[in-house]
């Protein structure tokens, strides 16, 4: 496995900047955001797509300092019932997807989308509960007439340009958890995979070394985050986990993004690199910082301390064993 990072925790900063931060910090692989919910700052896949040149300066750029590229993402909702939404997120896809195969890039990260709850719908109804009964109406609406249709043809689309589709699971989009990923895959085709990314397992009660055995076992693990999730037990005690706080107001959520080993330790984090490595998944674990009570700064170089310890015991164990 290799140590990487989500770039866009430095979209303020010029990319050869944000690189040198990255390289000097003993990471092999870079993670790029190229549109969506991320934002482009560093990528604009239109522009390099239609600019040889400046192709060929963002690629020179990366390989210069040593890393590689582990996916591009474009975290969008392409499903959404607002026209113009979705169409700009199914754009972004397209030219990520053919941004990849240029670059030789075969992850590309995303979401799965989350259609309304029918044709005149002006906003995203995501279902988490099988009543009252209207709710599965919507849902098996959603899955055959919008979610299926849409992604059968976007996993030929990536198939013909060679690259994968890392669909990220998160609450709020039909893909959430194993179960709904691996119903995409099968609806889809294999070139359908995760991007697993833990943090958004902590909070609905999943185990991710289960999960990452199960993704594993059926081919499907494509792109790792590394991401922690911290609970706030009094809070979570009185008001559950569906908390619809904003994250800002920390003290009165029941849980809140933070960097890796400040919700679980370790042995938690151990668990999960050694199940990847059971897997045999030899991808990128790429840092993701959403942990508003840490600066940008301090997140990153704590992560990477922490993972980094991690992996080398991984390694150690591994030629112990041996």
């Amino acid at each position: 496995m290799k140590l990487g990072v989500f770039a866009v925790l430095f979209g303020q900063k010029p990319l050869e900047e944000a690189l040198d931060i990255i390289a000097d910090a003993g990471l092999q692989t870079v993670e790029i955001g190229t549109g969506g919910f991320p934002g482009n700052a560093h990528c604009n896949p239109a522009e390099l797509l239609a600019d040889e040149m400046k192709l060929r300066a963002f690629q020179e750029a990366i390989e210069r300092r040593g890393l590689e590229i582990s996916a591009l993402s474009c975290h969008g909702n392409p499903l959404h019932p607002t026209a113009e939404v979705a169409r700009q997120a199914h754009e972004d896809f397209v030219n990520t997807v053919l941004l990849a195969e240029r670059l030789g890039v075969k992850n590309v990260v995303t979401f799965s989308g989350c259609p309304g709850e029918s044709e005149n719908s002006k906003y995203p109804v995501w279902v988490t509960c099988p009543w009252p009964t209207d709710n599965l109406t919507v849902l098996n609406w959603q899955w055959q007439e919008k979610v299926i249709p849409y992604w059968r043809e976007q996993a030929k689309f990536v198939t013909e340009h060679g690259v994968r589709v890392a669909i990220e699971p998160h609450p709020s989009f039909v893909v959430y958890n194993s179960e709904t990923l691996l119903r995409l895959r099968e609806a889809c085709g294999e070139s359908i995979g995760v991007n697993f990314d833990p943090s958004h397992l902590f909070w609905q009660g999943m185990d991710p070394v289960l999960c990452i055995k199960e993704l594993g076992a059926a081919g499907a693990l494509f792109h790792v985050h590394a991401k922690d999730t911290a609970f706030d037990r009094e809070n979570t005690a009185t008001n559950g986990v569906l908390d619809t706080k904003p994250y800002t107001d920390e003290l009165h959520r029941s849980w809140i993004f933070r960097t890796v080993g400040y919700g679980h330790g370790e042995e938690t984090w151990r668990r999960i690199l050694s199940a990847l490595q059971l897997v045999g998944y030899d991808g990128a674990v790429s840092i993701e910082h959403e942990d508003s009570l840490m600066s940008i700064e301090e997140g990153f170089h704590k992560a990477v301390s922490f993972l980094q310890q991690q992996l080398i015991r991984e390694r150690l164990d591994k030629v112990w064993w041996a």
